[in-house]
């Protein structure tokens, strides 16, 4: 029997091959892990009630929650085919898998540390150039075990998490937002998720690394 076109497409990338750790790559979905406070990033079609009013992006300590889920994306008006691994430095978009909208700030205050807000927007994964995050990190590409920075790529802030937690209706929920310098508080790392399987064109270069 044939396999089932999305088993074929989404495969959950295994143990790291002799060149180094596997990649995140674009069309994998997603969680994020904030290192310093073991929380993961977060969204809900929940409004702020203040600032920008766009959809809000929090940070959960539970592991199972089903709103967690990110996926990735070349930056906007750029493509970024599936599987192509994330390279340190590239801009990317983190699209919420819930509700289509993509992780996103601006010159607005957050709402309880007065530090620059992070929200969701768009529609149908469709946004605007806010929503570009670059990917700070050390070596070529984005290792899914390594510890990496989110830098906005039009205000230079980092996505942060520095442990203000929110009331009602959205109880016990770690404020996220956008700091401008870097800290232990804006670190991640790449959790729970399906990844796309590494391109051809990059398990050759790996291959010839290892020549």
């Amino acid at each position: 029997m044939e396999a089932a076109p999305l088993l074929v497409l989404l495969v959950a990338v295994g143990a790291a091959g002799r060149a180094g750790p596997a990649p995140v790559t674009c069309g994998s979905v997603l969680k994020l892990l904030n290192v310093r406070h073991n929380v993961r990033l977060h969204s809900h079609d929940v409004r702020y009630g203040s600032g920008s009013g766009q959809q809000s992006v929090t940070a959960v300590a539970a592991a199972d929650d089903g709103n967690s889920y990110w996926r990735v994306r070349g930056r906007t008006a750029a493509g970024c085919p599936r599987g192509t691994p994330v390279r340190c430095g590239q801009a990317i978009r983190l699209t919420h898998l819930g509700t289509g909208r993509n992780l996103h700030s601006h010159r607005f205050a957050s709402p309880l540390s007065g530090n620059q807000e992070v929200s969701a927007f768009g529609e149908a994964g469709e946004g605007d150039y806010l929503d570009d995050w670059t990917v700070v990190c050390s070596g070529t590409y984005w290792a899914r075990d390594a510890e990496v920075r989110f830098q906005h790529s039009s205000t230079a802030v980092f996505l942060s998490v520095t442990g203000e937690q929110y009331g009602r209706p959205i109880q016990g929920q770690k404020e996220v937002h956008g700091m401008a310098t870097t800290s232990h508080s804006n670190y991640w790392k790449a959790m729970e998720g399906i990844f796309m399987q590494p391109s051809e064109a990059f398990k050759v270069e790996q291959y010839h690394a290892e020549l």
